[in-house]
């Protein structure tokens, strides 16, 4: 009997900066898991990235570059999934500019995450077309390859939501062509950065994929632990330490109960405790910047996956909008008219 096809799943992300281990764990590490079980289309979504970035586009080209370095470094395989950028597969505007025609503003205006970012982002002027459109163009990416699952945090829940009411609006008004993609919920660890708030570019505190190992070492040494343990006569808790996450993803259960111990019994120090947690870290990562390190020395073949990935691509988007098309009856044959 032939094999069940996989199922297909699509994730992207904005090339705004150099990925950390936030990203890394919170997205790549499941990147990398799921790409052996699905179909898998990953892309680099520049265009998104143009709906806070669209004052600096200079700085976009080089974020793509950095970011599919990290994305091959960490072990995402061509083979196995379609590496692809947005902004070369000009299908992906037209079926935003279709979705646009028939959605209702209130549906944007009630995204949770827009209203938090206009909160978070006070310093840019997000009040743009392009941004409170920003979930119809991720409806059009998810859709267009008829995904039948997204990988996304609790918090991006609503946006795949979205993208089902903009399937079923399709398919009421047209025909039925676009399946209802489920929500793969993606547990993120709840990882900080080096000065316990959230690790993110603008802040300075984050831990990048492309660091060397020294300077890993360094900004662990930096990190902020447990606040309410002074002094290292103090006993501490793990659960409060805000470094404590990381142990858990780079060591053995059986080493993490030692610390643990150890660090309620007050017989190990902060300073020590994330000695040994730099050591981990670098060790765990050595494979991933070796790879790194290849890619770096060989351009020619993260732009040969590039190329690949968006022949694949395009492929689907065109077989997409011509089903589209004939929905919406704008496949109109011209040489009929003469």
């Amino acid at each position: 009997m032939a094999a069940e096809p996989r199922k297909r799943i699509l994730s992207g992300m904005r090339p705004t900066g150099k990925l950390h281990l936030g990203n890394y764990y919170g997205a790549l590490d499941n990147w990398l898991r799921l790409q052996e079980e699905y179909q898998c289309f990953y892309f680099v979504a520049d265009w998104h990235a143009l709906t806070t970035e669209y004052e600096t586009p200079q700085d976009i080209g080089g974020y793509i570059k950095e970011m599919v370095l990290d994305w091959l470094s960490v072990g995402l395989d061509p083979d196995k999934s379609t590496i692809f950028v947005q902004s070369a597969i000009p299908e992906h505007a037209e079926l935003y500019l279709i979705f646009g025609m028939f959605t209702p503003v209130p549906w944007l205006e009630r995204n949770p995450t827009y209203k938090d970012q206009l909160q978070e982002l006070p310093h840019k002027d997000l009040a743009t077309y392009g941004f409170l459109g920003y979930p119809v163009l991720q409806a059009a990416d998810i859709l267009m390859y008829k995904a039948d699952g997204v990988p996304v945090g609790v918090d991006q829940v609503p946006h795949v939501e979205m993208t089902r009411e903009i399937a079923r609006r399709f398919n009421h008004l047209y025909r039925p062509i676009f399946p209802e993609p489920e929500v793969l919920l993606t547990e993120i660890p709840k990882l900080t950065g080096i000065d316990g708030r959230k690790m993110s570019k603008s802040y300075n505190n984050c831990i990048y994929l492309s660091d060397p190992p020294e300077v890993m070492q360094q900004k662990v040494r930096q990190m902020v632990t447990d606040t309410q343990r002074p002094f290292k006569k103090d006993p501490g808790e793990p659960d409060r330490c805000l470094a404590f996450p990381f142990h858990r993803l780079n060591l053995p259960e059986e080493r993490l109960q030692e610390i643990t111990t150890a660090c309620r019994a007050a017989s190990l120090g902060c300073v020590e405790c994330k000695k040994m947690l730099a050591l981990a870290l670098t060790a765990n990562l050595a494979p991933i910047q070796e790879r790194r390190r290849f890619y770096e020395k060989h351009p020619e073949a993260v732009l040969e996956v590039l190329e690949l990935g968006n022949r694949r691509a395009r492929r689907q988007a065109q077989h997409t909008m011509s089903e589209v098309r004939d929905a919406v009856l704008f496949n109109l044959d011209f040489q009929l008219w003469s």
